[in-house]
Formats: structure tokens, sequence, C-alpha cells
């Protein structure tokens, strides 16, 4: 309800991904319940979801729906997390705004009259404007990170083939610069719960290219300067 709220407003979701009521009530019935258990999570549009379009901003894809979910997707709901929309991008996704000829363009929620950067941008105004939690999205060289920052949000560019680029639409046009997908959220911790839930057997098993190394706890603690502050005034 509150995402549909938001893209009413700013114009950030394309399309709303049917069988999430399904999924739900497959996940009550399991006895182990992941990191993610329940969480809605919003997916940028090229990351493909079975029975749905990734567009790529452009026309020429809007025929061709995806049979399967991408391994991220896979490995999401593994874990319990719910996809339930997928968000706008601007056409081909190599651009710092937010808008192309299908979809229209998308609006930062912070100030109607700003861009919510790009290309992850249908995820950061819709983070932003409290339609989501926790989104999923890309970055070659500032996808997330710009978005991130118009928005006021948090996001992560993991290292390079750190999870599985396999079934998304787009391809990496600078060959130097690895695109990677990586979460969105209003916080680091968000962050750090969704890269744990991510770097698991599942992903390594579904992609043997990804390094299998889980998420280090650890080094996380140890390099976030704002944690020592925090631990003073708590």
């Amino acid at each position: 309800g509150e995402a549909l709220e938001v893209t009413q407003e700013v114009n950030c979701v394309i399309d709303f991904i049917h069988g999430c009521e399904d999924q739900l009530q497959k996940l009550k019935k399991q006895k182990e319940k992941g990191l993610l258990y329940g969480i809605p999570v919003s997916i940028k549009d090229h990351i493909n979801c079975k029975g749905h379009i990734s567009s790529g901003g452009m026309v020429k894809f809007l025929g061709q729906v995806k049979e399967e979910d991408s391994i991220i997707v896979q490995v999401l709901k593994s874990q319990g997390a719910i996809p339930f929309v997928k968000t706008n991008i601007p056409q081909t996704m190599i651009n710092y705004d937010c808008s192309n000829p299908i979809f229209g363009q998308t609006l930062n929620p912070l100030n109607h009259q700003k861009s919510p950067g790009g290309s992850s941008g249908g995820e950061g105004a819709l983070i932003a404007g409290g339609g989501s939690i926790l989104g999923i999205g890309s970055d070659v060289a500032g996808s997330i990170r710009l978005p991130s920052s118009f928005c006021g949000l948090c996001g992560l560019k993991p290292t390079g083939n750190r999870i599985s680029p396999s079934a998304c639409s787009d391809r990496t046009f600078v060959l130097a610069v690895t695109g990677v997908m990586g979460p969105m959220a209003r916080d680091v911790d968000s962050l750090a719960l969704c890269m744990k839930a991510l770097l698991c057997e599942e992903m390594f098993r579904l992609d043997p290219t990804v390094p299998p190394l889980p998420f280090d706890e650890e080094v996380r603690l140890r390099d976030n300067p704002v944690l020592p502050f925090a631990q003073k005034q708590s």
C-alpha cells in the first residue's frame, strides 16, 4: 500500500511482482526461517523476475517476459525475503538521472524539483519515500551510490563478482569496471544483514564462479567508525 502511494507521488515503481501472497504462505510452512524472513524487497528493473519483463527502459524488451528468477532473486527468496516490486531506471541505465520513454520520469521524494539520481533511481525514490525498507540496485559507475546520496540513504557497491550477476538483462559496457548488484536501505545495519543473507551456500551453489566467502561480521564491526562513538553513548 505504501509503495503504491509513493509511486503515485514520484513514479518509481514500474511493476508489482505477482505471487507475493503465495510466497508468504509458503514461507510460513517452512521450518527454517531465513535471515530475511518476511521482509519485502524492491528490485531494480533489469534484475530478472519470473513472469516479468526487464525493460532496461527500452521498447524492444517489452515483449520479453522472463522465464526464471535471476540468481540474486532466488537467493533472496531462499532467505525468506519477498520481492514485491520492480523499480524504474533511466534508459540503458547509463545515466545519472532516472527517466525513460516507457515509464517516464522518477522524482526525488524529498524534493520533487530534484532528480533521485541514477541508475537505481527508482530504488532510491521508493526507499526514501517510505515504500520499501530494502532494495537491490546495481552499480558500475555510481548507480547505487548516487541515488543513495541524492535520496539520503545508505547503499553498498560490493566488490566485483561478490554477488552473482547471472540472469540480469544488462551488459557491462565498461569492461575495466565490473558491474555489481548491491543493497540499498535507510541504515548500514540493513545493508550488512542483506549482504550476510546473500553470501550464503545457496548463492555459491547456484553460481560456482562466485568465491564462496561468507560475510565477515568482524571486519564490519572493526572498520565501522560510527561504532565506538555509539558504544560510548550507550
